[in-house]
């Protein structure tokens, strides 16, 4: 299939249907929440919710871009760990879809709205930080550049919706008081009656724009880890995206070059000033070699993927370079290089049309199969009264905002843990910190705090142990 012996093959396909399951589990623990308010606020009928949001969500993977996944793919510099071993790769690739599904389906089991970015983004740390102690290890095994930009957003997603919800609930208990809309949009809906349509609007809405920018984010967590697989495991046909256009490429690397030779060598350290060298001498090497191909596919496959380690070290050499004090160039020349750069990438920053589709399937079919526990947990359990419809077109629209910018920042973001604390924001707004049940914020922290550093060492032991056994 892949130039690959068929016992690699198998396990390939294996790989690919793995990451698939992950997506499909993603889909029902993850997009309960989106389901969760208009079914406990009777908007929709439960199997009417779950089979709008899978289709909506089917569609946002495709309208997603690949900004978050290549945000997944670049937090584990593969170029650092893929050797001429592929049953390393396999190592590598097997540790973090075991690690990443075994925990989703724990905290699903148990009903606990775990967030299956941390477990993803988790396996992938764990991966890179056992391999960092290996002795043949070489470079970075994580990029911690993007890790830290990356934590940075779950963290801050979840602490935005808990807060800007409150802020919106105070907005509508303002704006209904003392009218006869405040005794609607405040009241428990009645048992098994759905509410006037106006509000069943708004909530109908609301679900379909969660469901829709989950997609949009959480569906290129899924294409982020099937590229992982693809890279990692067969190189020289997913390395660099076949279909792109090379004659792009050489205007823009002589442009980097130029402007990298501007820089002042003589007052850098000497590992800046291999590293500056070294740029000079690569970008200047690949604008050459682009300058003669009519394809991509004209690049023998034993050497795609030595282009993309230079491309994506010529990235990352001049990313550091720009953070250097010591390094003075005028705001129009570091534009210049983040906009050439952008363009580089695009050749080694892509995904088949065939792997968008995978992962939408597999997304939009989970989120119509076992959505019931998390349902329950974020409908009754999170607070002591039952969810109004105030609360449920807070939340929601809250966490469709949260999702959807993150998504064009090319953030992974947490949904279950942007709508849950949305959920909780709701409740403090309505009756304080008490309206809280201590027993299940507690769970929903306690897996928050445990997700990373319980699936970073899973993922690790996993990995070293895969590896020993394949050495």
């Amino acid at each position: 299939m892949f130039d690959l012996d068929t016992g690699y093959t198998i396990l390939l396909l294996v790989c690919l249907l793995a990451a698939c399951a992950f997506e499909f589990v993603n889909g029902f623990h993850d997009t309960a929440n989106a389901v969760a308010t208009v079914i406990y606020t009777n908007t929709l009928k439960p199997w009417q919710a779950v089979i709008w949001s899978g289709s909506w969500n089917f569609l946002g993977v495709f309208a997603g871009g690949i900004g978050v996944a290549m945000g997944i793919v670049n937090l584990l510099p593969v170029e650092t760990l893929v050797d001429q071993n592929i049953a390393h790769s396999l190592s590598m690739v097997g540790a973090l879809l075991l690690t990443a599904i075994f925990w989703n389906l724990l905290t699903w089991y148990f009903g606990i709205p775990c967030s299956s970015s941390h477990t993803l983004i988790g396996s992938i740390l764990g991966v890179g930080l056992a391999y960092s102690i290996l002795p043949e290890a070489t470079g970075d095994a994580v990029n911690w550049g993007k890790a830290q930009e990356i934590g940075f957003s779950l963290l801050l997603s979840p602490l935005f919706g808990f807060s800007v919800t409150i802020i919106l609930m105070y907005f509508i208990r303002v704006m209904t008081r003392k009218t006869p809309m405040e005794e609607i949009v405040f009241k428990e809906p009645k048992k098994n009656q759905p509410p006037p349509m106006w509000i069943r609007a708004i909530l109908f809405i609301t679900c379909t724009l969660v469901s829709f920018f989950h997609g949009s984010n959480d569906g290129q967590k899924g294409v982020g880890l099937i590229m992982l697989v693809l890279i990692g495991i067969v190189p020289a046909y997913f390395a660099l995206d076949v279909t792109f256009d090379p004659s792009k490429l050489p205007s823009s690397l002589t442009k980097i070059e130029q402007v990298v030779s501007a820089i002042d060598s003589t007052v850098l350290s000497k590992p800046d000033k291999k590293r500056l060298a070294d740029t000079k001498v690569m970008a200047a090497h690949l604008a050459a070699d682009f300058a003669q191909l009519k394809s991509v596919n004209n690049i023998p496959k034993s050497e795609k993927f030595e282009v993309r380690k230079d491309i994506m070290l010529v990235d990352r050499n001049i990313n550091s370079l720009l953070k250097k004090e010591e390094v003075r160039l005028s705001e129009t020349d570091k534009a210049t290089l983040k906009a050439e750069l952008k363009k580089v990438r695009k050749i080694t920053d892509y995904s088949p049309k065939w792997v968008i589709v995978l992962i939408s399937l597999s997304l939009g079919f989970g989120t119509m199969i076992g959505w019931k526990r998390i349902v329950k947990t974020v409908g009754e359990k999170i607070g002591k009264e039952h969810l109004t419809y105030a609360q449920g077109a807070s939340a929601e629209l809250v966490a469709s905002m949260t999702i959807g910018l993150s998504t064009n920042f090319g953030w992974p973001v947490s949904t279950t843990h942007v709508l849950s604390s949305g959920i909780a924001g709701s409740m403090v707004a309505s009756k304080g910190v008490k309206n809280l049940q201590p027993d299940t914020v507690r769970n929903i922290l306690i897996a928050w705090f445990l997700t990373l550093p319980v699936v970073m060492i899973m993922a690790g032991s996993l990995f070293l142990l895969f590896r020993s056994v394949s050495s």
